[in-house]
């Protein structure tokens, strides 16, 4: 038998070692990768399980819409999954009460309207309290309303609006989603700042009232920018002022209260995110850093602004909290003063 030529017994070692190396490099590449692996499960909200964002009104509301444009964008800051799940009823409590009982592990966040701002004073017993059962995340937008009539409404501008119902008291009507509402507080603030009376006609719902409004059947109403957008550019409502601060990018001819002579008048619809009172100190810094990353998305800015709203202003979110107790002390006083009840 001829003896293995040394380049055949060279192979052979290699090759017997080849399984080795393999063992050792998996070993190695196991033992580095497992700080990393670690270091993202920690990180994540409740080991990775799934954020849902309890919205507070139906699906295809404004509350709804900012949501499901957030989503994508903050499942990706957090690289886990986030649903957007509807819990409507009782003017947002339904949803609120299901989250202050829900586990403060981060998985379970509420995403309202500036109802929740209204709530407790428009409501004699809540089945949560509104300053203690929520840790604040964020604000996420502010959108302005806008005060539109009719296009064949005598009046061609808020002062002659204001003439005609200080000539005539109560015989200039807005229209309501119903009593309580922000289309009825924006009513209500407006008779405040400018000494007239008007006469309330509260709907079930905000689409009855424009409808009613178009038709004819009542002249004024405080309407959402986003939802009354196309109507005013078919000329189907006339726009008399914005309620905002700042002219709407979407409508930028027409004037601010304040630049027509109401002064102090500012009605913003804006959307909270909160999660349970007990959420740890690290997991609510995670997830504020994750919607300030999302709320930066070009995408997600676009898209807000294309609905007549804006990111709110504060970018940090530290001024969230102060935001809501502000909007609660400004509609506690006027529910209070103008003796508003729910209904």
């Amino acid at each position: 038998m001829n003896p293995t030529p040394k380049s055949s017994r060279a192979a052979a070692s290699l090759a017997a070692l080849h399984p080795t190396r393999r063992t050792t490099l998996a070993a190695i590449g196991t033992a580095l990768a497992a700080p990393w692996v670690a270091a993202r499960a920690s990180t994540a909200i409740a080991g990775g399980r799934p954020v849902t964002l309890v919205v507070s009104y139906p699906a295809g509301g404004g509350a709804d819409l900012m949501a499901r444009i957030l989503a994508p964008r903050l499942s990706e800051a957090l690289g886990q999954s986030v649903v957007v799940e509807n819990k409507p009823g009782a003017s947002g409590q339904l949803a609120a009460a299901a989250v202050a009982r829900a586990t403060p592990d981060g998985t379970s966040l509420l995403l309202d309207a500036s109802s929740f701002a209204v709530n407790p004073s428009l409501y004699p017993k809540l089945p949560y309290d509104s300053n203690t059962a929520f840790v604040p995340l964020a604000v996420l937008a502010t959108f302005p309303n806008v005060l539109v009539c009719h296009p064949g409404f005598e009046a061609k501008s808020v002062q002659d609006v204001i003439a005609k119902a200080k000539a005539q008291p109560d015989a200039v009507a807005y229209a309501s989603s119903g009593n309580g509402s922000a289309q009825h507080l924006a009513g209500a603030l407006f008779e405040e700042r400018t000494g007239v009376k008007l006469s309330h006609i509260p709907y079930r719902g905000g689409g009855p009232a424009m409808n009613d409004v178009m038709g004819g059947q009542v002249p004024l109403f405080f309407a959402n920018v986003a939802s009354s957008l196309g109507h005013i550019q078919a000329g189907k409502l006339r726009p008399l002022a914005v309620t905002s601060t700042l002219r709407a990018r979407s409508l930028p001819n027409v004037p601010t209260m304040a630049e027509v002579g109401v002064k102090d008048f500012e009605v913003l619809e804006w959307n909270p995110l909160l999660a349970p009172a007990a959420l740890p100190a690290d997991t609510r810094k995670l997830l504020v850093a994750a919607i300030r990353k999302a709320l930066a998305d070009p995408e997600v800015l676009g898209r807000i602004r294309a609905l007549g709203g804006d990111a709110f202003a504060d970018a940090t979110q530290a001024s969230a909290g102060k935001f809501i107790q502000a909007q609660q002390a400004q509609w506690a006083k006027v529910i209070r003063e103008r003796k508003i009840v729910a209904g």
